[in-house]
């Protein structure tokens, strides 16, 4: 068996500790190579010291000085490089194999185009890579023999339900399949009056009632602007259109999604809410292998409920259609407004339905003023900037929250 040599970029976060977590059951079949952490250096450190990483990325001198510090294994000290581009040069190494890309955010967007350009085989959990840069990525993947296996649950059973010559990046349609269906747990706030979610808390929004996940995604997944993200990014891997992709509420998140075929099929994926079933899925793809997760026992869950989405409980979810039918430049901006939104709203600046108004806001200027077109990852970054200033801008004249910060 040959030994699969794996770098996890976003190592500390919930993905790179299930990652970390699963390639620790099968020390046989992979070896970790370099790990990356934003923040949380001594988490860093630990998870270092626990797989024997050679090589640590840190995003300034003052965390390589905490890495350093916290470093208490008697094995050397991994070599440690700095900044966004050795990001970049880490995921192109010629001694990896696969990159698990779980940065959050664009700024993971970098690395994971120069991964796809060394033909690199990518387990992609950053989902803002194909929301921002979707054209760009999946023709990278296509130019360079890379392989893109998703990692969000959703998108990998969708994976795991289409036939056996799937891939990513062709018109799906084209092989009987009709519609796709993301399941989406609805949130913490789902029986909520509408009226009361003025007074939404950040402590609230991140209490997710099935998945354990961090602050930024958990208040996503509250207001379903992830799931928009994720209709955005099944769009680009599956090449289907905003008509062919549904969102169902499913609170027990048991079902992750669904596909639809033109004979009256219907084809779901079903697990425990276990971010280490994805995870095992594609490091080990095609084969099968353990993951630590718990067999489902359906006697034992008893009821599996669906229901629609309610439009007006959940906005954002409509502003991500909106921004997929206005085109590419149009994601970007509902991803930049999004995180700048939720960072407020996390400091307690802003309600909790103000990142919807942020987000809006945001959209509807860079719609009624954008006139470039997206050539390539300057262009990228240069809208993104564009629109999260307009962001602050809109963070600054939205009323100021009583909430108190997270």
């Amino acid at each position: 068996m040959t030994l699969q040599t794996i770098s996890i970029l976003g190592a500390t976060g919930s993905i790179g500790q299930s990652t970390i977590d699963v390639i620790r059951r099968h020390p046989d079949r992979f070896r970790v190579r370099a790990l990356s952490g934003h923040r949380r250096m001594p988490q860093l450190a630990a998870a270092a010291s626990l797989t024997q990483a050679e090589v640590v990325v840190v995003p300034d001198e003052a965390s390589a000085q905490l890495f350093r510090q916290a470093w208490s294994s008697d094995m050397p000290l991994p070599e440690v490089k700095i900044g966004a581009s050795a990001l970049v040069e880490v995921a192109q190494e010629v001694c990896v194999d696969t990159i698990m890309a779980a940065i959050v955010g664009i700024a993971g967007l970098p690395a994971v185009l120069a991964a796809a350009q060394a033909g690199k085989r990518i387990l992609l959990a950053n989902k803002e890579s194909l929301v921002a840069a979707g054209g760009l990525l999946m023709a990278a993947v296509r130019d360079n023999g890379a392989t893109l296996l998703p990692i969000d649950s959703e998108h990998n059973a969708i994976y795991q339900c289409m036939p056996v010559c799937r891939d990513t990046g062709f018109a799906v349609n084209q092989i009987g399949v009709s519609r796709l269906v993301l399941t989406a747990s609805g949130g913490p706030f789902r029986q909520w009056s509408i009226a009361d979610l003025g007074n939404v808390t950040p402590a609230q929004a991140c209490a997710h009632p099935n998945w354990a996940m961090g602050q930024k995604i958990s208040v996503d997944s509250a207001t379903m602007l992830n799931k928009g993200l994720e209709v955005i990014e099944a769009h680009w891997l599956f090449a289907m259109s905003p008509d062919e992709i549904d969102v169902l509420i499913h609170p027990q998140s048991i079902v992750h999604s669904m596909v639809q075929y033109v004979d009256g099929s219907v084809l779901a994926q079903l697990g425990n809410p276990d971010m280490r079933t994805p995870i095992a899925h594609a490091l080990a793809y095609p084969q099968r292998i353990e993951a630590g997760v718990n067999l489902l026992d359906l006697g034992r869950q008893g009821k599996l409920e669906f229901e629609p989405v309610q439009a007006e409980r959940y906005p954002c979810l409509g502003l991500a259609y909106a921004a997929m039918r206005a085109g590419q430049s149009a994601c970007i901006a509902l991803n930049a407004a999004n995180e700048i939104a939720v960072e407020a709203f996390l400091q307690g600046k802003i309600g909790y339905l103000d990142i919807a108004r942020t987000v809006s806001q945001t959209l509807d200027w860079h719609i009624g003023s954008a006139t470039a077109e997206i050539a390539d990852l300057s262009d990228i970054l240069a809208v993104d900037e564009a629109c999260r200033a307009q962001a602050q801008h809109c963070v600054q004249t939205n009323p100021v929250s009583t909430a108190s910060p997270l």
